[in-house]
């Protein structure tokens, strides 16, 4: 029965048909299941080495030309700091600018200093909306260019609406890379006065055309950001939360190699530390975290700032991670998986680098079981009226005594 604490990715979308409810102690998988699961693998492997056969080097990108233009810009006779330098460091050459000198800075070089974690919010938002405003006269420009494909000329038309949207007034795009399939994250919320900050770590198949999307609202990353900034509201409203919806990563396509492995969620957990490390205030930090997105968490907490207090996955296929313990006692895992949700089905072990190892919901590792009340299948957390978005919220607003565990 559930009861009251007193204080204390798979792709967005229904994913493979099959069952997997909650699982009443240590899942045990027989040897058939395991050869078949290598099977699987040795498919993907063979198929992914086809591909990057096939694969020819990318043309360079916009965001290439920019890097490029910064790298010789100067501000007064000085030279711009590097991309990836510190955030202290890019906070304090920011700090010594003019009013004017920062405006013009984004206006000259958008798609970096959007990006630039360190650099004034207000300054971050704007130089996005100068580079939504370019690319979708770039993508308007494609739709029309003959020598492209039907199905070219179709893509870039769907991108040009996408930037179109994010560039809407009052959005507060946090960063934005155009670059492939895209990158990006948006605030809801005031980020720079927030007690509390809630980041959302979204799974497989997120990109800038899945960013958003208006069927399937809460499966994408704004959807969800948007659904903890709504119900904390009403929660919490005496608690200062700002959301991100943090989709700043490259994420791996389907059910693919990438997905199978830890490379990608590696690259995204030192990507998302260094958010976290930027982040403006004394802000408290919790991070919810779906299917993929918990395995970036599993990678990135252990090293994260102290400010993070609070880890919460759904749907995790495994966190690379041995228990909960790893993450130390200041920092607390909480962990559901709704009825239905099929990533119960997929074997939680780690053979040569291939899976993400133990199961968070298990009793032995050590998390905080939540109860997810209306959810069903492995989309749901994050729908308005279920008990796991009210979890989620709970948590992420550290508003324990509203917390519901198994």
């Amino acid at each position: 029965m559930p009861r009251q604490l007193s204080p204390a990715d798979c792709p967005p979308g229904e994913g493979p048909p099959g069952g997997g409810g909650r699982a009443s102690g240590r899942r045990r998988f027989s040897p058939w299941r395991i050869v078949l699961t290598l099977g699987v693998v040795f498919v993907l492997l063979a198929t992914a080495g086809w591909t990057a056969v096939q694969s020819r080097p990318a043309a360079p990108s916009a965001r290439d030309a920019a890097l490029l233009d910064w790298s010789s810009a100067t501000v007064a006779g000085r030279s711009v700091p590097a991309p990836d330098a510190p955030a202290f460091e890019i906070r304090g050459f920011f700090d010594s600018l003019t009013e004017r000198q920062r405006t013009r800075l984004a206006e000259r070089h958008p798609m970096v200093v959007g990006n630039l974690d360190g650099a004034p919010l207000e300054l971050r938002y704007r130089a996005n909306r100068i580079a939504l405003r370019d690319m979708i006269d770039t993508e308007r420009e494609r739709t029309e260019d003959a020598r492209l494909s039907p199905t070219g000329q179709h893509d870039a038309g769907r991108r040009m609406n996408r930037f179109r949207s994010m560039s809407k007034a009052g959005r507060q795009i946090l960063a934005f890379d155009p670059t492939g399939r895209g990158r990006a994250a948006e605030v809801f919320g005031d980020l720079r006065r927030a007690e509390r900050v809630v980041v959302v770590v979204p799974g497989v198949d997120t990109d800038l055309l899945t960013f958003q999307r208006t069927a399937l609202r809460y499966t994408a990353p704004v959807g969800m950001a948007q659904a903890v900034y709504d119900r904390g509201r009403t929660l919490a409203p005496d608690v200062r939360t700002a959301v991100i919806a943090w989709a700043d990563y490259t994420t791996p396509r389907g059910v693919s190699m990438d997905a199978a492995t830890g490379d990608l969620a590696r690259e995204g957990a030192g990507r998302l530390n260094r958010l976290l490390t930027a982040l403006p205030g004394r802000s408290t930090v919790a991070l919810l975290c779906h299917s993929y997105g918990s395995v970036v968490c599993g990678l990135a907490a252990p090293d994260a700032p102290a400010r993070v207090t609070d880890v919460a996955v759904a749907g995790s296929p495994g966190m690379r991670l041995r228990s909960a313990a790893v993450l130390g006692e200041r920092r607390t895992l909480w962990a559901m998986r709704a009825d239905g949700d099929w990533i119960a089905d997929v074997p939680h072990l780690n053979f040569g680098g291939l899976g993400h190892g133990e199961d968070p919901v298990e009793p032995g590792f050590g998390s905080r079981r939540l109860a997810t009340g209306g959810a069903a299948g492995h989309s749901d957390y994050f729908l308005p009226g279920t008990g796991s978005l009210t979890n989620l919220t709970a948590v992420g607003t550290g508003s324990y005594g509203s917390v519901e565990t198994l």
